[in-house]
């Protein structure tokens, strides 16, 4: 199935094929068509599955479609609300990847930051905003934020709010909001009182579940090596010393990491280009071609800017960060070892990443072999086992469990 076939319309269309998309996840291919129909959504999907770009699309669609767009500073039609600051801008560079070709104006706030250019873009006026549900309530109670026109309300990882203490807040926003409106709820698990949240504000709603992808390719040799983070860079250059890895894929968490990982490498004579979401389009792409015909040995890659990426014969990746997201380290691995092809995984961890590591092992079930045989081994390393999963926890792909230990 490709997009066009979910009725995507043309500009929506010529922008996923700008960021490499043709066929759609099943949470994609289950959502879209429901919520271009203008139904109330339950979805069971974690992190990784897809399901930004399944609320998304529709999303900048419809609005496009009404011909929603902003008049003033009053005229948000639709909030998408999410429980942290690194997923309101992932949601936030999304929307702007996938709604280039759109009238669309969206913003993006979240705490932790100056409050001012939040405010001078909400006093523009925008379409889409993204947000944390505290600065939302704070810019709402200081008079910079309007609710009363939002026709499209997504809450994303309904159950991570919960956990972090923000189901409170998010039914003061949901007080705040239309009655009439499409509501998207989107919760990994579903505890009694996401559950009963749900009752509560979606009508007569599609429910969507889908399996996380959870494994690894038997042909990927992975191997993790525990240094501290301001060793990472010289640990990267001292194995791309190694001439046998003629090419590497490389994933910063960061897009001034990515550009600071390019330079290092750089300075140290190996030809290294970074792409992320603040280079223009030409860019990556030119940078992705010298790639793909080996003019350059390193690709230095956000997670957002590398969706999309396959390239042939790719037999290294490296994970400079480790991901926040267990799911996500899955699919950048699966980078290589394609098509019953060898690969090699190296992952970088330091001590503020140990619960990363952590969750991943649980994931995929399984202890990634730990190198110790480097330059840059920190003074203490710390121990990680990661049990088998049981059948039972295979069988419950939604629900989080407890990370093993890992002691620095």
């Amino acid at each position: 199935m490709t997009f066009d076939e979910l009725h995507v319309i043309e500009p929506i269309l010529h922008a996923l094929k700008t960021e490499g998309y043709t066929h759609p996840t099943p949470i994609q291919q289950k959502a879209i068509p429901f919520l271009l129909q203008r139904k109330d959504l339950l979805g069971c999907a974690q992190t990784g599955t897809g399901k930004t770009a399944a609320f998304t699309i529709p999303l900048l669609q419809l609005l496009h479609t009404d011909e929603l767009y902003q008049k003033g500073p009053d005229g948000i039609k639709a909030l998408i609300l999410t429980p942290t600051r690194e997923l309101a801008i992932q949601i936030g560079e999304s929307v702007a990847a996938y709604g280039r070709h759109l009238r669309l104006r969206h913003t993006v706030v979240f705490g932790g930051v100056s409050q001012k250019a939040q405010t001078d873009a909400l006093r523009a006026g925008i379409d889409i905003l993204v947000a944390t549900p505290g600065r939302l309530l704070d810019l709402k109670g200081q008079g910079f934020v309007k609710l009363h026109r939002i026709k499209i309300f997504v809450l994303d990882e309904a159950d991570r709010m919960l956990d972090m203490g923000f189901i409170h807040d998010v039914k003061r926003v949901i007080a705040q909001l239309p009655q009439k409106r499409q509501t998207l709820l989107f919760s990994a698990t579903m505890p009694s009182e996401i559950a009963s949240l749900a009752g509560t504000i979606l009508t007569n709603p599609v429910r969507v579940e889908v399996t996380p992808v959870s494994s690894t390719a038997n042909t990927i040799q992975q191997s993790v090596y525990f240094v501290d983070q301001n060793k990472k860079r010289h640990l990267l250059a001292h194995l791309l010393q190694n001439e046998a890895i003629e090419t590497a894929l490389v994933f910063a968490r960061t897009k001034h990491g990515a550009d600071r990982i390019a330079k290092d490498l750089g300075k140290a004579g190996i030809v290294a280009e970074a792409i992320h979401g603040n280079k223009s389009q030409n860019a990556r792409q030119r940078a992705l071609s010298n790639f793909k015909l080996r003019k350059t040995r390193v690709l230095v890659a956000t997670d957002i800017a590398a969706r999309g990426i396959d390239i042939d014969d790719l037999a290294y990746v490296v994970n400079f960060d480790l991901p926040n997201v267990p799911e996500t380290y899955v699919h950048r691995i699966g980078r290589t070892g394609r098509a019953g092809a060898n690969g090699t995984s190296i992952s970088f961890c330091d001590r503020e990443e140990k619960t990363y590591l952590q969750d991943i092992q649980k994931l995929i079930g399984k202890t990634i072999p730990r190198v110790d045989d480097h330059p840059f081994t920190p003074s203490e390393t710390p121990t990680a086992a990661a049990p088998e999963r049981t059948d039972t926890q295979a069988r419950r792909p939604f629900r989080r469990g407890k990370s093993a230990g890992v002691n620095w």
